[in-house]
């Protein structure tokens, strides 16, 4: 919803504390994308709050990697993540130890499917063609087909209950503009969740951010937390 008047606008974007914010995910059993890539990107803010609210448990996370040192990884070493869907867990020694004792689930997806089964979670397409992975163990039980005389393999797309992800800028609307390589998934991630909370370090007033600067709108945005400094 959207309404402009004497240049004031009107959404349903929530601004809130981190608190107040992760109250609204549910509770055992989520499932939770969360954005970065490596260190860059990583709503730790966000995260820090889940880690304080014990009643999120049992998640399922969406995420490139489980990076060491990362919030997302205390997440873990508190045992409050089942499953993890991404590309890149290969280099957290403590998350392929679990794997290995069967203490967490993993799907692997390759980096480009996966940022295309974002996309179209987010578009509403609920699955597509790909030929990455084809022969490969990944590709195990998996629906193929040929096309143009090469095979393809069908993978699903992404959604999820809810979405943290990390922002430079909000406006006073829920418009939303990235710094760099943090961009990498969070806005792949915002589009595709039934929830999204936003973690930025700014907000402005509706109008000065660079109209052609603005990466996601707030019609993808939910709730919007600013991050509070040492925290």
């Amino acid at each position: 919803m959207q309404n402009v008047k004497d240049n004031q606008v009107e959404t349903n974007v929530q601004f809130l504390t981190a608190e107040d914010a992760i109250a609204k995910i549910p509770a055992n059993g989520a499932t939770m994308m969360v954005g970065g890539f490596g260190d860059s990107g990583i709503p730790e803010y966000l995260l820090q709050a889940v880690m304080n609210c014990d009643e999120v448990t049992e998640l399922t996370i969406m995420s490139n990697n489980i990076t060491e040192g990362s919030n997302l990884n205390e997440l873990f070493l508190l045992n409050r993540i089942k499953k993890a869907i991404g590309s890149y867990f290969t280099t957290n020694k403590a998350v392929m130890k679990a794997y290995n004792e069967g203490r967490i689930d993993i799907e692997l997806i390759p980096q480009g499917t996966f940022s295309e089964a974002l996309r179209l979670g987010g578009s509403g397409i609920p699955a597509f063609y790909t030929p990455t992975s084809v022969g490969t163990e990944l590709a195990e039980g998996k629906e193929t087909r040929y096309f143009n005389n090469r095979e393809y393999v069908l993978e699903h797309s992404l959604s999820a209950d809810v979405a943290l992800i990390k922002a430079y800028k909000a406006d006073k609307a829920g418009n939303l503009i990235y710094r760099k390589t943090a961009r990498n998934f969070n806005p792949l991630m915002a589009m595709a969740a039934d929830l999204t909370i936003v973690e930025v370090e700014e907000i402005v007033e509706v109008g000065e951010l660079d109209p052609e600067s603005i990466v996601t709108p707030f019609i993808f945005v939910d709730v919007i937390v600013k991050r509070v400094v040492n925290a």
